[in-house]
Formats: structure tokens, sequence, C-alpha cells
């Protein structure tokens, strides 16, 4: 059983909790960097969707894992980032420009929206986050000088100082802009929690009463928690835009909302972590059926593929079965099975019963 000892507030929260964790990660960062040399084009493309996914995952657990908000509209902010990205780069402007510009109009979008929406909560606020979708692909439609409208946008090719970054001509160059996005996220992201506002959202998640009792603006703190999903999801959007190359606003659906979700649910609630656990499991799953589809009909004549809506099925029941046995996550699991090794032998099996039901600051670390 490993001890950390800590002797100063600062290493309290420090974002590693040891060396080990941090060397673990640098690993994963090295592995991630030198991909590209590893794997084909087509593992290398599944990876940059994953990395946006995960980015986009991210985005939704600050609203819904960290500060307590149902949302079913985040695929709004989506489009909002691709479409404010494609625009902004068709009339020639830059694309570092364009980007940041597509993260702070999802942003501050998504923080007007939330004035008066966080003031409910629960299925009242999930409604009206579906009604901004709504809104939101009603708009795209209309503002078709801007958006192409039903038609559609082509996001323009990416280059930075005469690189090329495009999906297709340079696909290890956009992969790597795409890690690096990502990474400065999830590093700013990580810092955010730690911060007196992170801290802050997590008081409001936990308990509104006792956060206005320490003196916290709780409708300010939802309304910034939720600008800041907005934000990151908008700079997803806007490398799905390029990731995509060319989208109309059937991309943006509501089953993207509910994708969004899955992740975040079956990732991890509360854990930074959970977004990418959840984003692989988002992308890998139709490869998985893909494979399992094609071994069934060649080794036994079992022809699947006619079942229309496999995926979502698959989805669906992984998402109860989750919600039912394992309201952590897939992280959360894994969390249980390093503490059940770590405290081995003194482990009881209802050790972990409370967190059946709960989702408090009090989690496994």
């Amino acid at each position: 059983m490993r001890v950390v000892f800590k002797t100063s507030y600062d290493s309290d929260i420090d974002l590693f909790e040891h060396w080990r964790k941090r060397a673990w990660i640098l690993a994963l960062l090295g592995l991630m960097i030198v991909l590209p040399f590893l794997v084909g084009e087509y593992y290398l493309a599944e990876a940059a969707n994953t990395l946006i996914w995960a980015l986009a995952g991210m985005g939704l657990m600050i609203a819904v894992g960290h500060t307590g908000q149902v949302s079913l509209g985040h695929a709004a902010f989506l489009a909002i980032g691709a479409y404010t990205d494609a625009a902004l780069m068709n009339v020639g402007v830059p694309w570092l420009v364009a980007f940041a510009a597509a993260g702070l109009v999802a942003g501050i979008f998504g923080a007007l929206i939330a004035i008066p929406a966080v003031r409910m909560s629960g299925i009242y606020l999930a409604i009206a986050t579906l009604a901004v979708f709504v809104i939101v692909e009603e708009l795209v439609i209309m503002l078709e000088p801007i958006t192409g409208g039903v038609g559609g946008i082509m996001a323009p090719s990416i280059t930075i100082l005469g690189i090329s970054f495009d999906r297709y001509g340079a696909l290890q160059n956009f992969y790597w802009l795409i890690l690096g996005v990502v990474a400065l996220v999830t590093w700013g992201y990580a810092n955010l929690m730690r911060s007196p506002t992170g801290r802050s959202f997590l008081a409001v998640r936990d308990s509104e009463v006792s956060a206005r009792a320490l003196g916290i603006n709780v409708t300010r703190t939802r309304a910034l928690a939720f600008g800041l999903s907005s934000g990151v999801t908008g700079l997803a959007g806007a490398l799905m835009g390029h990731y995509i190359g060319f989208f109309n606003y059937e991309l943006f659906s509501i089953f993207i909302s509910i994708n969004l979700l899955l992740v975040v649910t079956i990732g991890g609630l509360g854990f930074i972590q959970g977004a990418f656990l959840g984003a692989i499991l988002i992308t890998g799953m139709p490869q998985v059926i893909a494979i399992l589809r094609d071994g069934l009909n060649a080794n036994f004549g079992i022809n699947i593929g006619a079942i229309p809506g496999l995926d979502t099925m698959l989805f669906s029941v992984i998402l109860i079965l989750f919600i039912i046995f394992e309201p952590t996550g897939l992280y959360g699991r894994w969390l249980k099975i390093r503490t059940w090794f770590e405290i081995f032998p003194l482990a009881r099996r209802d050790m972990f019963r409370r967190q059946k039901s709960y989702l408090k600051t009090e989690r496994m670390k």
C-alpha cells in the first residue's frame, strides 16, 4: 500500500499526487507524440477523432461533472465553434485567431444563456439547454450567407507559419496540432480545479446551501462554469469542423449531445480522465461492432449488418448498465480496482457502497 505523506498545502494541491503519477503522464504524452510513427493513417485519424471527442467531453465535464448542471444542448456549442472558425477563415482570418474566436464566441454565448438558465436545475435546465440547441440549429439555417445554410460550409485548410496542418494533406501535423490543444486545455483544466474557482465549482455541485453559507455566489459560479464549458466545447467544435472538412447543421444533431453525455457519464463523472476514457469508448465502439459484424458474418454466416440502429442500441444498453452498476464510470471502476490491490488484504466488499448513490467531493483519490 502506497502512503503519500504531505507536509505542505502546496503538496496537497499538487497536480500530481506522487512522482510515479507524473512519470506515467509524461510517458503517456510521449507515446501520443510518437504515435504517428507507430500506426497507419487510418488509426491516426481515429486517434485524432478521439482527442477531439475528449476535448468536447472535458467541456461538458466542467458543467455536468464539476458543477452538477445537466445539459442536453452542448452540440449547439460545437456548432457555434465550428461555424465561427470556418466563417472567419473563409474571410482571411488566420487560424490561430479564428480558433481562439471560436472558443470565445461559444463561451460568451454560453455564459449569456447561462445567466437566466442556471437559475433552473435538473430536468428544467435540461429542457432549457435543449431549447437552446433548437434555436442555434434554426439560426444556422437562417444565417445562410455565413453558415452556408442547409448546404453547409467548407472548413479551410490550416496553415501556420507556412506549415500545413491539413486534415488530409498533412495528417501527422493535424494530429500533433490537436494533441497540443488537448494537452494545453487539460493542463489548464487541471489547474482550474485546484484553484479557488474550481473549488467553488465543487462546492456548488455538492451543496448549494453550504456554498452560499461560505459566501459563494452560486448563480455567478454556475454561469462562469457554463461559459467555460461552452468555450471548451466550442474549441472542440472548431477542430471537429476541420476534421470533417465539409459540414452542415446535421453534423451537430441532438445525437451528438447525447453522445457527449455518454462520454462523461460512462467515462466517469467528476474526473478529467473520464472524458478521455469515455471518448475512447464512444469512438472505439463502432470499430468493435464492425469487427464483430465481419467476424460473425465470415465465420458463422450470421449477418447483423442489416440490423438498423445497432450502435445506438448498444450505447444505450451500456449507459443503462453503467448508471445501475457503476455510476462513477470507467475511471471510478479503475480507482476501485487500484484501491483494492493497494490495501489488500484489508479491502472490504462494501467499502464503496456509498458511492453508488452519491457524487461528492470526498471521492476516491
